[in-house]
C-alpha cells in the first residue's frame, strides 16, 4: 500500500507525488493455488490482517480517493468473489480483480520515468508470485517531453516465484532444475521475440531492459552489499548481467536457512528467490542486452498518477490524500 499527495509537479509521471504512509508485507495469498484451484483459507486469513492494517492507515491518514486492486492469484482462483466479498466486509475495503493487460498499463505508467535512457525500445517485466509480465515498450525519442512510453505488446506468463516454489521446494537447486526453469521461460518467450523482432533491435543496441519485483530489488541490494534494504539506492541502479549471474549462482549453491539469514533476503523471501533467480536468468539468456535496470515502483505508483490525473484532483496537495493498495 502506498498513501501520497500531489506535490504540485507533473502528475502525468510517478514521480508526481510524495509518499505520505506506506505498507507491506509477504502474504502468498495463491499458495497452493496451482493444486485446489482456490484461495486457501490460510492464504486469504493472513491477507485480511494485512489488509486490516492497510484500512487503519487509511482512515488514520484521511485518504479521500482510494483504489484497491488484486492481479494473478484473484484472476485464476475459482473462490475470488468469496474473498473479495469477505475483504469488503471486514475491512471495508473494495477490491477490483485486473486483467493482465490492466496490470501491465499500470506496471508502465509507474516506470515510465526510468525509461528515459535514450534507447527507442525496451522490455520491461514484472516477476509476480503467480505470473510474470513482460511488455515491448517504444520509448519517446530524446526531447519529446510530451511523449510517453507506449506497450506495443505484452505477455503474461503463467509462471511466478511461488507457483516454482511449491513445485521444486524450498532447498538448495540442482543444475538440471534451474536450467529447465530457463529453458521453459526462454520457450514462451520465443513467438513474442519473433512476432516484434526483438532480435535485430538488440543487436542494434537500441532496446532497454527495466526489471520490476522483489527478485530483482533484492538482487539490486545484494549487489550493493546494503546491510538493509535502502529503496532510494536500489531504485534506478543498473547492473550487468555477469554480475546478475555471480549473485543468482552463489544463491543456488545456499540452503534455505543460509539465504533466509542473508539480511537483504530473509525469512520471507527466502524460498522465492531461486524461483526468481532462474526466471531472471532465463529473460536475460533468452535477450542478452547485458545490462538491467532496477526499479523499485511499478503497480502502486501507476495507480497513485493515474489518480492524480482525474479531473478534481488538487495539484497543490490540500487535502487530498489517494492511496493505492495491490494485492
Amino acid at each position: 500500500m502506498l498513501i501520497a499527495r500531489p506535490d504540485g509537479h507533473d502528475l502525468t509521471a510517478a514521480d508526481g507525488f510524495s509518499v505520505v504512509d506506506g505498507f507491506s508485507r509477504i502474504v502468498r495469498l495463491g499458495e497452493g493455488l496451482g493444486r485446489s484451484g482456490e484461495l486457501s483459507p490460510d492464504a486469504m486469513d493472513r491477507t485480511l490482517e494485512a489488509l486490516s492494517i492497510c484500512a487503519n492507515k487509511i482512515a488514520a491518514r484521511r485518504a479521500q480517493h482510494t483504489r484497491c486492486i488484486a492481479t494473478e492469484a484473484c484472476r485464476r482462483a475459482s473462490n475470488s468473489t468469496h474473498f473479495v466479498d469477505r475483504v469488503t466486509q471486514e475491512t471495508g475495503i473494495a477490491i477490483d480483480i485486473i486483467s493482465p493487460e490492466r496490470e501491465a498499463e499500470l506496471t508502465l505508467l509507474g516506470c515510465s520515468s526510468l525509461l528515459n535512457t535514450g534507447h527507442e525500445r525496451a522490455l520491461l517485466f514484472d516477476i509476480g508470485g503467480g505470473s510474470t509480465e513482460i511488455q515491448w515498450v517504444e520509448i519517446p525519442r530524446h526531447g519529446n517531453h510530451k511523449g510517453r512510453p507506449k506497450a506495443l505488446d505484452v505477455i503474461s506468463l503463467p509462471v511466478g516465484v511461488v507457483t516454482l516454489a511449491e513445485q521444486h521446494g524450498i532447498g538448495a537447486m540442482t543444475p538440471e532444475i534451474y536450467n529447465a526453469i530457463m529453458q521453459e521461460i526462454g520457450d514462451h518467450l520465443e513467438a513474442f521475440s519473433t512476432r516484434n523482432g526483438i532480435d535485430a533491435c538488440i543487436a542494434e543496441g537500441s532496446v532497454q531492459m527495466l526489471g520490476t519485483s522483489g527478485t530483482v530489488t533484492t538482487l539490486g541490494a545484494l549487489h550493493l552489499d546494503l546491510p538493509r534494504y535502502e529503496r532510494s539506492r536500489v531504485d534506478g541502479l543498473v547492473i550487468d548481467f555477469d554480475a546478475i549471474s555471480t549473485m543468482c549462482a552463489r544463491l543456488s549453491e545456499l540452503d534455505h536457512a543460509e539465504r533466509r539469514d542473508i539480511s537483504c533476503i530473509g525469512r520471507g523471501r527466502a524460498d522465492l528467490m531461486l524461483m526468481g533467480c532462474a526466471l531472471l536468468r532465463g529473460i536475460c539468456r533468452r535477450w542478452p542486452i547485458g545490462k538491467l535496470g532496477i526499479a523499485d515502483r511499478g503497480i502502486r505508483e501507476g495507480l497513485l498518477a493515474e489518480m492524480m490525473q482525474a479531473p478534481g484532483m488538487d495539484a497543490s496537495g490540500a487535502s487530498v490524500l489517494p492511496v493505492s493498495a495491490p494485492i
